[in-house]
């Protein structure tokens, strides 16, 4: 399978429009989707660290933006970030988060066989090459390391959100197993998830090509005091991710081992 296939042309530069990252800053830390997620990701993580067997496994966050994500990661292991944009590094010292450093993830400042952990949390999908920084991500791993990955799914879901954010495409359970065994990665676990809302994200999606209708960012779309409970509802899919795996969803989470 071709590298670019899926791949929407975009010659707008990879990192998120400047916009994006003060709403991310401000909304992901009690935004549904976010506040969803993570939990979704903290369950993965946290048997992965088990599997692990140390104490304290160093953590890589690549693309870890503005921070919210580095900072779950820390009760895990001893967590550090890297992102291409100095803004987004910049919300995460405002954060209290020291670990971090500037680069792209197709060419990560670090020594080969660094990390015992490295996660690529809704990052891949912006790279022009994805296997590079795949195996950039597998290079700075030691040996049996892990690599925990959330991508967007289905191109059929293209939305504003990932116009805004530079997606370069969405994936399937396929597309990103090929992708991960060219980066010389052996997929141990992988699943769809969000199969809580994909009907009416789906919904959602399709109504906004038919309008025209252009949000900022779909970040700002919540609904108020559901938002707790919304997020509660999505959160739940990691005791169910614990024990199956969806057939279908919004998002893929995966887990691949370095050959």
């Amino acid at each position: 399978m071709s590298t670019t296939a899926n791949t929407v042309t975009n010659p707008l530069p990879r990192e998120m429009q400047q916009h994006t990252y003060s709403i991310m800053y401000e909304v992901e830390g009690k935004h549904w989707w976010f506040a969803g997620r993570r939990r979704i990701i903290a369950a993965f993580v946290e048997k992965v660290c088990r599997d692990i067997g140390k104490l304290r496994p160093r953590i890589l966050d690549v693309g870890c933006g503005t921070g919210a994500n580095l900072q779950m990661l820390a009760q895990f292991g001893a967590a550090e970030g890297v992102d291409v944009s100095s803004e987004a590094l910049d919300f995460c010292r405002a954060r209290g988060l020291a670990e971090v450093k500037q680069g792209a993830a197709e060419s990560l400042p670090f020594a080969d066989a660094s990390f015992d952990l490295v996660t690529g949390l809704d990052v891949v999908e912006h790279l022009d090459d994805d296997i590079a920084g795949l195996s950039e991500m597998r290079r700075v791993l030691r040996p049996d390391g892990r690599a925990v990955l959330f991508v967007p799914a289905f191109m059929f879901l293209w939305g504003v959100q990932d116009e805004i954010s530079h997606h370069r495409r969405r994936y399937t359970l396929t597309e990103l197993t090929q992708r991960l065994g060219d980066a010389g990665l052996t997929v141990e676990r992988a699943s769809y998830a969000n199969i809580t809302f994909f009907a009416p994200i789906l919904f959602g999606r399709v109504l906004m090509r038919l309008t025209g209708l252009r949000p900022a960012s779909e970040n700002n779309i919540t609904i108020g005091a559901l938002n707790g409970l919304l997020g509660r509802i999505l959160g739940a899919e990691s005791w169910w991710l614990r024990r199956m795996n969806f057939p279908f969803g919004v998002s893929i989470i995966c887990v691949a081992k370095k050959m």
